[in-house]
């Protein structure tokens, strides 16, 4: 059992850090797109926050858009984290955990969710 929970950990920080290094590939990409281009992108010097505007300027290259799609990317990665202990947490059959851990990312998806739409 402390074998499984071991090996479930050092997935899971694996994965979190996958995740961070996307996120940094993706900011320095962005960070060389605009020094390359001397524009954001958008007008008026503008960056998109809206997830949706994100992802379609990051798809279109535009530097401002995939700079914020790493960082909506590493603001992601501890709700992630979370995310997968919930299953983590099924898997050995500890529910307390699961119960505590389901609420907290409620929690996190409420307060992104707010952040985004507020």
């Amino acid at each position: 059992m402390k074998h499984d929970v071991e090996a479930s950990q050092l997935r899971i920080a694996l994965l979190v850090r996958a995740v961070v290094f996307l996120s940094a590939a993706l900011i320095f990409f962005g960070l060389v797109l605009y020094l390359a281009t001397g524009t954001g992108g958008y007008e008026n010097g503008g960056c998109p926050v809206n997830p949706v505007l994100i992802l379609s300027g990051a798809l279109a290259l535009k530097p401002c858009a995939v700079m914020m799609t790493g960082l909506f990317l590493l603001i992601l990665t501890p709700i992630l984290r979370v995310a997968v202990s919930v299953f983590v947490f099924l898997k050995e059959k500890d529910y307390l955990y699961v119960a505590i851990t389901a609420l907290v990312l409620v929690i996190l998806l409420v307060s992104l969710v707010i952040g985004i739409t507020g």
